[in-house]
């Protein structure tokens, strides 16, 4: 029997170069698509306005076409859908779901009175102590600070799940416990001061309104994925499939980041490497060069 056609989705930052992991990112979305007569659609999270350039999309864009991958239109950009972040914000502040936050990642590890080393650690970094939890909540949905959700009022009534089909590790129906989203996820940050959004919220609000049925990313990503599914919940949103595939690493096994920028796709083009000794390398481990 035949698959349904999938609809999965590349989502870059343009505030750097796109390395190896991207590169095999993308082509494991592209390829799952269109292997089932599906789409593969671009979006552009470029919600961090101060680290975000034009000229850096662009390149994603030649880079991607390099490849030798195409993707279906319209590219959406997270910048032009604010206004879907601010009223998926202002319904869980509604519900009394959201509280404002002042603190910093300083004042956090304080209030954990630990070393960064002995502190618990979320998908977000350290596990968020609930200091601002308690304080005064005001009528109006604030928009100068932080705002957070309160874990233990989000908790749903039934139990949450997801399917992963991805990693042969991770393969399979996995439950999403109370006491899991307590102690190790917390009251995450659904908003930041100075974006109006965060990944989570956006994320999440844009796989729903681009009709998402397989979300593929980097195994890094897999604990953030019940911060994922409880917000879907929350906001009345389909969930959808997920594939975590593995991270490309360097030598010393450590993830590629922007930093890296030695691994710049952009430098394998301007040596003149071709496209299918990329693919070869990122599936086979083939040596590059």
């Amino acid at each position: 029997m035949a698959s349904s056609p999938e609809i999965t989705r590349f989502a870059p930052s343009p505030t750097g170069p796109l390395h190896l992991g991207h590169a095999y990112a993308a082509m494991v979305a592209h390829d799952l698509a269109r292997a089932s007569g599906g789409r593969f659609l671009i979006r552009i999270e470029d919600i961090d306005r101060s680290r975000c350039r034009p000229e850096w999309e662009a390149r994603i864009f030649e880079d991607l076409a390099w490849l030798g991958l195409s993707w279906d239109p319209p590219v959406w950009r997270q910048s032009e859908r604010l206004a879907s972040y601010e009223a998926a914000l202002d319904r869980l502040w509604d519900q009394g779901l959201l509280y404002p936050c002042t603190c910093n990642r300083r004042d956090i590890l304080a209030a954990l009175d630990a070393p960064q080393e002995g502190v618990p650690m979320g998908p977000d970094g350290p596990v968020y102590p609930g200091t601002c939890r308690h304080k005064p909540r005001p009528k109006i949905r604030p928009t100068d600070r932080a705002l957070r959700l309160d874990m233990a009022k989000a908790l749903p009534a039934s139990p949450l799940h997801f399917h992963e089909e991805g990693l042969s590790s991770l393969q399979g129906k996995h439950p999403i416990t109370p006491k899991d989203l307590i102690e190790n996820t917390g009251d995450i940050v659904l908003s930041r001061r100075d974006m109006g959004t965060s990944y989570h919220l956006s994320v999440v609000i844009d796989d729903a309104a681009q009709g998402i049925t397989l979300v593929t990313r980097g195994a890094d990503l897999f604990a953030a994925t019940k911060i994922h599914v409880l917000l879907q919940h929350l906001l009345g949103l389909p969930t959808p499939r997920y594939h975590h595939h593995r991270l490309i690493r360097d030598e010393m096994g450590k993830r590629l980041a922007k930093r890296d920028d030695a691994r710049a796709l952009e430098i394998y083009r301007t040596e003149g490497l071709a496209p299918d000794a990329i693919r070869q390398h990122l599936t086979t481990g083939e040596t590059l060069g």
